[in-house]
């Protein structure tokens, strides 16, 4: 007895995209019992086509080395780890080899950090082959992304090295490179260099006896009351750049990117911070690659930093908006209706950057978890508070106080923290002055003056070795 037709439809359908030359068979054999030329056409079933690629990005760091592909559809991928010498394969069904998916070749650059090469090729039809022929031996991960903002389906190759890298070290390699002339012999006087702030190990002379000498020797005023308290250590600041990589930011009428305005104003800012003896700076992320939101906390927490500091351009559903703003966390919810906007905004930087749920960031984003204490946002407000009055000397504040608003990466329970909104990028006029280099370095010069206000009113606690 022949097949019901439409029982026949039922199975081929199903099969899905994945079984197309199967279904395509099936449809065949369909068409020649019905006797109908046209059966094909009369099922209206789209045939099965390969995945396309979109773009091809490469994003290089000392963290870690991302690979980007945009496609137009999901597709199943898989891979394997090579050793003498390492490489990683990657092998992607669904797709030929296209002239968009050839670039990422090009895109590779000889000082990338772990990736020698890449080669493409057709390792079976339908099915791409792309071999990374590596520095060293490293932990991948390879995770797909939904569609969400301008970008349609993504796949993503993290590249970290076995052995992450270290910020602590990093800082400290930073230091050691800059050779500070500022640091004093090791024979020196430790009460001198405790008076005068420079000392670069605080933790080795910073016993309660020294403390309480330095104490007494302070410097007094002319009415014989001692003086504001002195630096006694370096005060190391961590300098957040918002967005980068595969998260641009908030992008101005005219093209402009806000993850490059702020790494520029976070580069000016560093410049400041370390030609000042008693200042050190480490930037949560110095290049134009993705740091998820967490790491950025977990990263100033590792360097021991005394000062945390987000740097953002606003953008708003209303181009007249302008005006920078200061804001720090909030415990109670947000101070305004537009606060609670954009820290929504800011707070899906994980889902536009991209961000694994392997276990490496399942336990970095622990650190968020951490209840931030009423003392930490009371200093983050102080801190706050002066930066933001130097803002006001250079161009116009979108409110005269701090704002509040739940942001996670203030959420440091031991740093004080702020986030600065230096100006409306999706201000047209304001738009220009962000892309200007004298108004870069305004807004830096504005932003250093109000940490180092800060700290002569309230310098850190010198830190003491665990015992």
């Amino acid at each position: 007895m022949p097949d019901d037709p439409r029982a026949s439809r039922r199975r081929i359908l199903s099969t899905g995209a994945g079984s197309a030359l199967g279904a395509l068979g099936a449809l065949g054999a369909l068409a020649a019992r019905a006797g109908a030329a046209g059966a094909l056409l009369a099922l209206d079933l789209p045939l099965a086509h390969a995945a396309s690629i979109v773009a091809v990005r490469v994003w290089p760091a000392r963290d870690y080395t991302r690979v980007t592909l945009e496609l137009d559809r999901p597709l199943k991928s898989t891979q394997l780890q090579l050793s003498d010498p390492p490489r990683l394969v990657v092998d992607l069904e669904g797709l030929e080899i296209d002239l968009a998916l050839r670039e990422l070749v090009a895109k590779v650059q000889p000082d990338d950090p772990y990736i020698r090469q890449v080669r493409v090729g057709q390792h079976q039809p339908r099915v791409a082959r792309l071999v990374f022929d590596l520095k060293q031996e490293i932990a991948p991960q390879l995770f797909a992304l939904e569609p969400v903002g301008r970008y349609r389906h993504r796949l993503v190759l993290d590249l970290h090295p076995v052995v992450p890298v270290d910020p602590l070290k990093t800082l400290l390699d930073d230091v050691r490179r800059r050779a500070l002339p500022s640091v004093q012999p090791e024979t020196e006087d430790p009460i001198a260099a405790l008076l005068r702030g420079r000392i670069e190990s605080p933790e080795e002379v910073a016993t309660p006896g020294v403390i309480e000498r330095a104490a007494r020797e302070r410097p007094r005023t002319a009415t014989g009351r001692p003086a504001a308290p002195a630096m006694t250590r370096l005060v190391t600041i961590a300098i957040d750049p918002g967005h980068g990589g595969e998260d641009p930011g908030a992008i101005g009428r005219h093209g402009t990117q806000e993850k490059d305005v702020v790494l520029r104003i976070a580069q000016l800012l560093r410049e400041r911070i370390d030609a000042d003896p008693n200042m050190r700076s480490f930037m949560i992320r110095d290049g134009d690659y993705f740091v998820p939101l967490a790491a950025r906390v977990a990263k100033a927490r590792r360097v021991q930093a005394d000062l945390f500091v987000s740097v953002h351009a606003d953008a708003f559903v209303r181009p007249d908006a302008s005006g920078a703003s200061v804001y720090v966390l909030s415990e109670r919810g947000a101070s305004s209706s537009a606060a609670r906007w954009l820290a929504g905004r800011e707070n899906a930087s994980d889902r536009i950057g991209g961000v694994s749920l392997g276990r490496r960031n399942r336990e970095v984003r622990r650190v968020l978890l951490d209840l931030s204490t009423t003392a930490q946002i009371q200093d983050s407000s102080r801190l706050g508070h002066f930066v933001l009055s130097e803002l006001g000397g250079v161009g116009s504040l979108h409110k005269p106080r701090i704002e509040q608003a739940g942001f996670a990466v203030l959420k440091a329970p031991d740093i004080p923290s702020i986030l600065v909104e230096t100006a409306f990028i999706s201000n047209p006029r304001e738009e220009r002055r962000l892309s200007s280099t004298r108004y870069q370095a305004r807004i830096a010069d504005a932003i250093f003056r109000g940490l180092r206000g800060y700290l002569k009113r309230h310098p850190p606690a010198p830190k003491m070795h665990a015992t």
